[in-house]
């Protein structure tokens, strides 16, 4: 008895390749989407870091020169780049400072929040409310209201508190003062970005198995003994991806430092060093090159956390 081989026509009518198609209908749009603003957007920056694009020639970049590696050259050796003393560090430094410590203040803060939410009290409800305000407020709404708070002039809520109080007899500019000023921008970012940390220590604190603690309740052991024995080993790996995560978006994050110092006073960093390249020199290449300078460094960031974090996972 032979066996009939089946058609093209009838393997393209086939309940399968019916089903191949619709899924391939279905997510063709997202596709598309994410090709259109996501992955053309990061390829032809990769290229116009290596041409020399500017408003000269941006009628017509296809046909830009291109020019190697002369762009991140003239990155590394740009004066707002480079190291210079420790209130000038540098963007390639100040982003590293800023974004550890704005990530470890921010993980601090979280922790803390969490562990306060995590023990009953009345209006526990309404402290988390309040607590989640700085997190969802709109970024231009909290920037403008601390730049008010920390205004030279004298009605600065601060500058106003100080003199009439006679800590100071003249008004000061907080965040033009070089150090000072990258002090501030951590501690914006800290108190804006906790909440996030919060919530997910706290997700993971409310999981704990309960009768660990009762167990170390029945040894005789104290709080602190059971915050070191017991919390904080059950949060080592969301602590984990909170760092991870808000390292990541830190060291990315541009409207916060612009919004409060434009990047001046010693708080560059290299997203805004991206942009001022990009749309106030118009020296598009170099910009470019900057942000791929960027993307390297969270690159090898991840290369060697990543590793240590499976690893840990592994021998447990």
């Amino acid at each position: 008895m032979s066996v009939t081989k089946p058609t093209r026509r009838s393997r393209w009518r086939s309940m399968r390749a019916s089903e191949a198609r619709l899924a391939w209908g279905l997510i063709s749009p997202t596709a598309l989407i994410v090709f259109g603003l996501v992955l053309f957007p990061a390829f032809f920056s990769i290229w116009i870091s290596f041409h020399d694009v500017t408003l000269r020639n941006l009628n017509d970049v296809f046909h830009s020169p291109y020019v190697g590696f002369a762009n991140y050259q003239a990155v590394f050796h740009d004066f707002a780049f480079k190291f210079h003393s420790l209130k000038n560090m540098g963007a390639a430094v100040n982003s590293v400072v800023y974004s550890f410590t704005a990530t470890i203040l921010a993980m601090l803060l979280g922790l803390i929040a969490a562990l306060l939410l995590n023990t009953p009290f009345k209006g526990r409800g309404a402290t988390r409310a309040i607590f989640l305000f700085s997190y969802v407020a709109p970024i231009v709404s909290v920037a403008f209201v601390w730049k008010w708070i920390l205004d030279p002039r004298p009605s600065g809520v601060v500058n106003d508190l100080l003199m009439r109080t006679g800590l100071i007899h003249l008004p000061k500019g907080y965040l033009s003062a070089p150090g000072l000023a990258m002090i501030l921008v951590i501690l914006f970012d800290g108190w804006r970005y906790f909440p996030f940390a919060m919530l997910m220590i706290l997700a993971r604190l409310q999981a704990i198995d309960k009768t660990l603690y009762e167990a170390a309740d029945v040894d005789g052991a104290n709080d602190w003994i059971k915050f070191l024995h017991i919390t904080l080993p059950e949060l080592r790996y969301i602590l984990g991806a909170i760092f991870l995560l808000r390292l990541i978006w830190t060291f990315n994050k541009f409207d916060d430092i612009f919004l409060l110092t434009g990047g001046g006073f010693g708080t560059d960093v290299l997203p805004v060093l991206t942009y001022q390249f990009s749309f106030k020199l118009f020296n598009f290449g170099k910009g470019a090159a900057t942000a791929m300078i960027l993307l390297v460094a969270l690159l090898i960031v991840m290369a060697v956390y990543i590793p240590i974090v499976m690893r840990n996972v592994e021998e447990d």
